[in-house]
């Protein structure tokens, strides 16, 4: 190993030695069959894969790697959607076969590769349900995460998917008062499986909670308030957001219906920071990975701030716990300025739907364009 890769492994390797599951937010089917997953995982500490709509309309709308697939399906006659299922699935099977080592190695917490439910979904629960099933069935691997957004619909399939035995990774949390819902879908679900005799130990979540998007949508409120006021508190909103969430989950995975569940051999569900690539070039490009440092908890991050953390992360042990006074103080002080708290998140979690039913589209419209070229090469 080099001396720049030994530097970037002690660097990733604190952030791990603190309890934080490294996770990768993106995958592509060269990232695959290049080795280049399988060697983030032996040099960067990586343990996971996250993917989203817009990770796959980039991916996957590039046509790269996936000629051969596109050329089979239009052969078939396939649907654009089935297309996409067929293509997506592949891609999160194949990860997940490169992670099986660390899911075993870490007894299923980790080696994980989620997956999303169509985003246009999001507001249905039953068909989300189905959704969820039919993508565990088609991957097929027990290392697979299904996510499902954190929207009103989306609790009670939490409970039932989770009832089922399905592992899942609950996306699109915003809110404080929306994670704590969350947690609840969780229990309650790991409570239907334990009345099916299921094993909870096999059951495992996280739960994503967006970071970088929370600063993006207050910090642009306080600038146009343009007060020394208003311009002091940028940039603390999402972490005080985030530590918040953390204290939330000691109190619930804390508590006596946890205990009952716990003594069943359940799994907490673990908070996961996502939307961690920071996107004001004011700030330091490791904000979100060095400030929320905590035992217990999954940092999902672009690889560009990946190697960020690897080359000048600094990790100086638990940044989160003993900071909830003055998180909620800077949530506070935002509020007191005519910042409604509940209306930004409300409106993150819209447009976090919005955004990705758009990727997701975008990614049907080039399936369906190359699944028409190369139906007429068919011929």
């Amino acid at each position: 190993m080099t001396i720049e890769a030994t530097a970037t492994a002690e660097a990733l390797q604190r952030l791990s030695d603190e309890g934080v599951s490294i996770w990768l937010d993106d995958l592509s089917r060269g990232r695959i069959t290049s080795g280049n997953l399988a060697e983030l995982i032996a040099t960067k500490h990586v343990v996971g894969v996250t993917t989203n709509p817009s990770i796959f309309q980039a991916a996957i709308g590039s046509g790269a790697g996936y000629e051969e697939q596109l050329a089979d399906l239009a052969v078939r006659g396939v649907t654009v959607d089935e297309a996409v299922r067929m293509m997506t699935t592949a891609d999160v099977r194949a990860a997940a076969d490169v992670l099986r080592p660390v899911y075993d190695a870490t007894g299923g917490r980790d080696g994980r590769v989620s997956i999303e439910v169509d985003p246009r979904l999001a507001h249905h629960t039953k068909a989300t349900i189905a959704e969820a099933k039919q993508l565990a069935w088609l991957v097929d691997r027990p290392n697979v995460m299904i996510k499902i957004p954190a929207t009103k619909a989306g609790l009670p399939a939490i409970t039932e998917v989770i009832g089922l035995g399905i592992s899942v990774n609950v996306t699109l949390i915003f809110s404080l008062e929306r994670y704590r819902e969350v947690m609840d879908a969780y229990l309650a679900g790991l409570e239907k499986a334990a009345e099916s005799g299921l094993d909870l130990s096999a059951i495992h979540s996280v739960a994503s909670f967006f970071v970088s998007r929370v600063d993006s949508e207050i910090d642009k409120r306080l600038t146009v308030l343009g007060t020394d006021e208003a311009l002091a508190l940028k940039g603390r909103a999402a972490l005080a957001n985030a530590r918040l969430a953390y204290e939330a989950y000691e109190d619930i995975f804390g508590g006596a219906r946890w205990t009952a569940l716990a003594g069943a051999r359940a799994n907490k569900q673990r908070p996961l920071w996502a939307s961690t690539g920071v996107k004001d070039p004011a700030y330091k490009d490791t904000l979100y990975v060095d400030e929320l440092v905590a035992p217990g908890t999954v940092n999902t991050m672009p690889e560009a701030t990946l190697d960020a953390t690897g080359d000048h992360g600094q990790i100086t042990g638990d940044t989160v716990s003993g900071g909830y006074a003055q998180a909620r103080a800077d949530l506070a002080a935002v509020e007191s300025l005519g910042i409604s708290y509940d209306e930004v998140v409300k409106q993150l979690e819209d447009e976090g739907v919005a955004k990705f039913e758009v990727s997701w589209q975008d990614l049907l419209d080039a399936v369906a364009k190359s699944l028409g070229s190369k139906g007429g090469d068919a011929e």
